[in-house]
């Protein structure tokens, strides 16, 4: 795996930070992963995004991409835990960027994703992820299945439904990856950015190809995903069998700004963190199998196991 000198200089040492001790690099291994992106409306993608600097990754003039990311972390620093990422894919600059364009020159048009939703089935997960990096987590109780040639996640919170994700599982993982990803999260009042170098062997399908359903249940944390007009079909879906990432400790952070003065911090700050453990203990699996309040994809099958 290619990693910055200054963090291949880090092996082998440790840090205690929010009292969370870690072996450095902050890694993960072993871990099964799916990936689905559904395009959706550029304009109401850009209404999301906070401040100035943020812009919809466009794949047309006018459609953004929702990207679905789920992690079973089976062994990490911190435990193992499932991780739900709710996602858009965006740049960062002045201006907004040509469709595509940026997909040839991501260092030079910031490309990463701004994680709208991110939750975590582990005390330790919410207080290191955002107390630290600044990501969206909260305890959430989910669950990743591996079966009759699917992979599927549910997410729930509070006794409701939030989000259900089911791709096909491609035939082969054939294909060697090595790569990094930028997340840009909010968190405090300001933009964080964060970066994770991975590598796994990977099986994707593209276009007619992706199968992949999208539910939504009625959960107030997924209301804002309703008016982004996510298209009924995945255009993109991949699995890896098993991954290994490591997380950068080195982040950055500035001010998010708006036009007039914010009436409150976005869209949270420290209270939110400070009096978190650090219990390894997964929350629950969703119960039952009850179908959320609205299914996305017009290729749903049957009754969700």
């Amino acid at each position: 795996m290619f990693l910055p000198r200054r963090i291949q200089r880090q092996s082998g040492r440790y840090s205690r930070v929010d009292d969370i001790p870690y072996a450095l690099p902050v890694n993960s291994q072993g871990s099964p992963a799916l990936m689905a992106a559904f395009t959706v409306d550029a304009r109401r993608v850009a209404a999301l995004l906070p401040g100035n600097e943020l812009h919809p990754l466009r794949v047309s003039r006018d459609k953004g991409v929702l990207l679905i990311s789920v992690i079973d972390y089976k062994k990490t620093d911190i435990g193992a835990y499932i991780e739900f990422s709710i996602a858009l894919a965006c740049t960062h600059g002045r201006r907004p960027a040509p469709p595509l364009v940026p997909l040839l020159f991501p260092k030079r048009f910031g490309v990463g994703q701004y994680v709208v939703d991110l939750p975590v089935n582990t005390e330790v997960s919410v207080k290191g992820g955002k107390g630290i990096w600044g990501m969206p987590k909260h305890l959430a109780r989910l669950d990743f299945k591996q079966e009759n040639g699917s992979v599927s996640s549910r997410y729930a919170e509070g006794g409701q439904e939030a989000v259900r994700v089911r791709i096909e599982r491609p035939a082969h993982a054939w294909l060697p990856i090595r790569t990094s990803a930028v997340n840009y999260c909010a968190f405090r009042g300001m933009l964080m950015k964060s970066s994770i170098y991975f590598r796994g062997r990977f099986g994707f399908r593209i276009g007619r190809k992706a199968w992949a359903t999208l539910e939504l249940g009625d959960h107030p944390r997924v209301q804002a995903l309703r008016d982004l007009s996510i298209s009924p079909r995945a255009f993109f879906t991949g699995f890896f069998p098993s991954s290994s990432g490591v997380l950068d400790d080195h982040f950055e952070a500035w001010f998010l700004t708006q036009p007039t003065l914010p009436m409150s911090t976005y869209p949270e700050g420290l209270e939110s963190v400070v009096d978190l453990g650090q219990d390894q203990t997964p929350m629950p699996p969703p119960d039952g199998a009850g179908v959320p309040t609205r299914s996305i994809s017009e290729n749903t099958q049957g009754v969700w196991p």
